[in-house]
């Protein structure tokens, strides 16, 4: 079958590989959709070494080159001998998370803290940037009717930012701002909104991405080129300024608007992977009891949320697509793209094995 395959820094591939075999508790998926994330970006110009996939991992046995590709969904063609509640037809997302299941952090349902995480489509077990895989039906998730793979695939990063939003515990009805308005900042975005915030701001410097964000519900859309955007937050609030903060940017700046436009007691959440440390004003956050957390992944009831609020209208999954392409096209208009005229125009590009 073919698989999109990194071998280094800006090495991908377009292979023949063995199609996976059925094993007794898999299901065989052929893939239909496949998201590129960002952190598939990080990879791609990185190299696996950087990420530690010159090693075999020590749960999946696999180490580079992997095939690429966590944002998947797609159809169940073989079920293998003892699975349950799972059929052949089925329209399937797949929750990629790898974990041993055995671990003080598995026990007790933080999965995605797993002391020997890892991830389909980086670590091993194949991935969506393929024809065919093959996992444990843990992993999979049955798409309802109306929801189509293409929206599937968009479960994945919608579930990363619906945790974030988990995470924070924002009261009903707060006030929260969202810091980048990429794919994930513009899930949060979505997230807020299909929980009951009462105003959510949105500070992105890309004309179309502010477009969308306007488009998703975000009740103001700031430019910081153009805003103070921590002054216009705390105008919108009464001078208190937002329950809860978002970076989903992860640069200096960026962080520093979302400590700047908490409200004593606030909670900011850092989403973004950091390519360089972090400088945080602790005085400040003890002086105002604000606090500064970070999210990973996702775990227990996150991806049945997000598709529940696909299934009823609460998000809309369908704006985040902004182009679909074939696999043989995916580093030229999918992955260069992303990194760019596309960083400013693309949202979510999908790719059809």
């Amino acid at each position: 079958m073919r698989a999109l395959r990194l071998h280094g820094p800006k090495d991908l591939r377009l292979e023949d590989i063995p199609e996976p075999g059925l094993r007794p508790g898999t299901v065989k998926i052929k893939v239909e959709w496949c998201g590129i994330c960002g952190s598939d970006l990080h990879l791609y110009q990185a190299g696996p070494a950087a990420f530690g996939l010159d090693r075999p991992h020590p749960l999946t046995g696999e180490q580079a080159p992997p095939v690429m590709g966590h944002e998947f969904a797609g159809v169940i063609t073989e079920i293998g001998e003892g699975v349950k509640g799972l059929a052949v037809g089925d329209r399937v997302c797949v929750e990629p998370e790898i974990y041993d299941d055995t671990c003080a952090y598995c026990r007790q349902g933080d999965y995605n803290l797993c002391e020997q995480s890892g991830f389909v489509g980086i670590n091993g077990w194949g991935g969506g940037m393929s024809e065919y895989v093959v996992l444990p039906p843990r992993m999979v998730h049955r798409l309802p009717e109306g929801v189509g793979t293409d929206l599937g695939a968009l479960v994945e990063p919608l579930a990363v930012a619906w945790h974030a939003v988990r995470v924070a515990a924002l009261p009903p009805g707060s006030a929260a701002l969202v810091v980048g308005a990429g794919p994930i900042g513009l899930g949060v975005l979505s997230a807020l909104n299909a929980t009951g915030a009462r105003m959510v701001a949105v500070s992105e410097v890309s004309t179309a991405r502010k477009k969308l964000a306007e488009r998703l519900g975000a009740d103001v859309v700031l430019d910081p080129a153009q805003d103070d955007v921590a002054a216009r937050v705390r105008e919108l609030t009464d001078g208190l300024g937002v329950a809860a903060a978002f970076d989903a940017s992860g640069l200096q700046i960026t962080l520093d608007t979302a400590l700047g436009s908490l409200r004593k007691r606030g909670t900011a959440v850092n989403l973004a992977m950091w390519s360089q440390p972090a400088q945080v004003e602790t005085i400040q956050l003890m002086r105002t009891e604000t606090s500064l957390t970070s999210t990973i992944g996702y775990a227990g009831s996150d991806f049945p949320s997000v598709i529940a609020a696909i299934r009823r209208g609460a998000i809309d999954a369908d704006a985040f697509i902004t182009s679909r392409i074939p696999l043989e096209r995916a580093v030229q208009d999918g992955y260069e793209t992303l990194l760019g005229e596309g960083r400013d125009t693309q949202v979510k590009i999908l790719v059809h094995p």
